[in-house]
């Protein structure tokens, strides 16, 4: 079982949404894989985002500078499509190999156990304007330097690869709806040899969800006691290595256009998280009897 390769060398990459969680777990293996990162987000060290959460896109890029590569934050607001134009023109190198679609800031909005209509209306359409929308912008600005740069790619980050019912109707639709812009942007760019895939954590260890628990990384087995699946979580650079591992597959565009998980592309790649374990969430919903 391996680590990120570092493989990546010369490659640029496009992690929007990557001040936290899956975000920075993806930029910081991308880095240690070698690659240039431009991390984009709504937190900087003098800014916060309306979540007000307190980490930065500076951290981020910091990180991924002690990986290896070379880390470029950038204040971004999605939803803003002259700041998302001005993002790609940033990249002058003429190339973008591999873009994130990251960006969320759902948790606020999204209201849990009870019907979409009694769900405050305005939360939830500013939620599949945060969830969605903003990938379409990003993509729809990206793709140009994409098809125009030989094996790139897109990553949908999303939640589960069934269609299970999520919960909630507006944090559903969000998550399904980026599976389906995988799909529908992996037929459009497929003449242009651009993987896109919809990709899932399973049960994710972020800094919210350490909090949450009242744990930090290096303790964090004592949440267990709180809730049995967390023995089952998995660090974000689960899938940040999940994600570095399909950018160095000459391969992957076999994956066009499909959902797929942190715990099939291990199996597949090989990759372990940090504590050298394979994380399955998939098996492990299966075994309670609901489809990951």
């Amino acid at each position: 079982m391996t680590n990120t390769p570092k493989n990546l060398s010369g490659r640029v990459a496009v992690v929007a949404g990557g001040t936290r969680g899956a975000g920075r777990g993806i930029a910081v293996e991308l880095g240690a894989a070698g690659a240039t990162v431009y991390v984009t987000g709504r937190t900087t060290s003098g800014e916060r985002s309306p979540m007000g959460r307190r980490e930065t896109i500076e951290e981020t890029a910091r990180l991924v500078d002690e990986a290896g590569g070379t880390g470029i934050p950038l204040r971004v607001d999605h939803a803003d499509t002259d700041q998302v134009r001005a993002l790609i023109e940033r990249i002058t190198d003429g190339r973008l190999d591999i873009l994130v679609n990251d960006i969320w800031g759902g948790d606020p909005l999204t209201e849990w156990d009870v019907p979409f209509w009694q769900h405050d209306l305005a939360n939830g359409i500013a939620l599949l304007r945060n969830a969605v929308e903003t990938h379409l912008i990003t993509s729809w600005y990206a793709a140009p330097l994409l098809a125009s740069t030989p094996g790139s790619m897109i990553v949908e980050i999303t939640d589960g690869v069934s269609d299970r019912y999520r919960g909630s109707l507006f944090y559903d639709l969000a998550k399904s709806a980026v599976i389906r812009l995988a799909v529908a942007q992996a037929e459009d760019l497929r003449p242009h040899g651009v993987t896109v895939v919809a990709l899932t954590p399973g049960f994710l260890r972020s800094e919210a969800m350490l909090e949450h628990f009242g744990v930090d990384e290096e303790n964090w087995r004592a949440g267990i006691d709180k809730d049995p699946n967390f023995a089952f979580s998995e660090t974000p650079r689960y899938i940040g290595r999940a994600v570095a591992s399909l950018a160095a597959d000459p391969h992957k565009h076999q994956h066009t256009g499909t959902a797929t998980a942190t715990w099939e592309l291990a199996k597949a790649y090989g990759f372990v998280d940090l504590d050298r374990t394979q994380p399955d969430w998939g098996q492990r919903a299966r075994d309670l009897g609901v489809s990951p």
